[in-house]
């Protein structure tokens, strides 16, 4: 096949993708009507009717069977185990959306699909590209990879809070790595990403435009999406390795941390929430409503504003990341932790101030 040809299939897989998607939805929202397969709204919960969580299904679909489609076209020796892994991630998010599954089988599945991607695919990071002079052994290697892994997975579970804001998110992280790829001209990940994307457009429509045929991404979306970015941000981070940029066209010397700046809102709003739950002697795992969702929502935005804010300020950390690539991992890491640390702390603070305000007219 054509180099142009291979090109064409970047919004033919896309469309494909959207498609089935777009279809999917309508039948699996009547099994989820028929089953009585509904989240039900408790004290935690942000929406207050009984809506189906089973659009993660969908985007399974649509994902699995236009990749596995072109399979032979995109060479899948490139991410090996890829389907294998993808089917334990897929399998701990649906049982979640319909059983509840406990946390500590959650995480053992995670472990164990990071570990078929990480340790026979031999996707993983061998290269930190000057993070304070480190060089990871194959030991290590695996071992930071897995972790980093299901900490990506984990991320994109937890922001999944308010309508849209996990597809979003995931469509921006998406074509902000796939870009990457494609102006090095190397095809395979900007169209295994055009597959996702195309999925999670049409996820969308459902979860955040329609009335009468609203679902959520569930588990199974929010873990798919975080898994399959996991991997994505690897082959990013191991594309740009010094030894291999004699072969791109554009190059960067600050992967690592241009890679933590595209997935910078899962990074720092899990992070954020974690060292907040120990600052008050509670389990980094204790759900809470300390997001930055949350925080946006006390404010009084709607879920579409709160997807779109959170959206720009990521376009706006990911044209800063590409902007100084070539800073250096370990100063452009210090600089994206310092801005994240500012930007997650703004909605607190303007909360403090409309509650002084408040105050303040009550008083009168």
């Amino acid at each position: 096949m054509t180099p142009l040809l291979i090109k064409l299939l970047i919004p033919l897989t896309f469309l494909i993708s959207f498609i089935i998607v777009f279809f999917a939805v309508p039948t699996i929202l009547r099994v989820a009507q028929t089953k009585n397969l509904f989240d039900e709204p408790n004290k935690r919960s942000i929406h207050k009717t009984r809506v189906p969580t089973l659009g993660g299904l969908a985007i399974f679909i649509g994902f699995t069977f236009t990749y596995s489609f072109f399979i032979d076209v995109i060479e899948y020796s490139h991410i090996p185990y890829l389907l294998p892994a993808l089917l334990i991630i897929f399998a701990i998010g649906i049982k979640d959306d319909i059983l509840v599954t406990a946390p500590m089988i959650k995480l053992m599945g995670q472990l164990i699909a990071a570990f078929i991607i990480v340790g026979l695919g031999d996707i993983r990071i061998t290269d930190f590209q000057g993070f304070f002079g480190i060089q990871p052994s194959y030991l290590g290697s695996v071992i930071f990879s897995i972790v980093f892994v299901v900490f990506i997975i984990n991320g994109y579970n937890l922001i999944d809070g308010v309508d849209g804001l996990a597809a979003i998110t995931g469509i921006i992280t998406i074509i902000a790595f796939s870009f990457w790829f494609q102006i090095n001209n190397s095809l395979h990940m900007p169209i295994m990403c055009a597959t996702l994307t195309g999925g999670l457009m049409a996820f969308m429509y459902y979860n955040v435009f329609s009335k009468r045929q609203k679902i959520f991404m569930g588990d199974t979306g929010s873990l798919i999406i975080g898994f399959l970015l996991a991997v994505t941000a690897i082959r990013f981070i191991e594309f740009n390795k010094p030894e291999n940029q004699a072969n791109l066209i554009f190059t960067m010397n600050s992967a690592p941390a241009v890679a933590a700046g595209i997935m910078v809102i899962p990074i720092m709003d899990t992070l954020r929430v974690f060292f907040l739950r120990l600052s008050r002697g509670l389990s980094p795992f204790t759900a809470d409503k300390n997001h930055i969702h949350h925080r946006l929502l006390t404010l009084g935005l709607s879920h579409l504003q709160i997807s779109l804010v959170i959206g720009a300020v990521n376009i706006a950390f990911i044209i800063l990341a590409y902007a100084l690539r070539n800073m250096g991992t370990l100063k452009l890491f210090l600089l994206l932790a310092i801005m994240g640390i500012i930007v997650s702390y703004i909605p607190s603070h303007l909360i403090e101030r409309k509650k002084r305000k408040m105050r303040a007219a009550a008083r009168l």
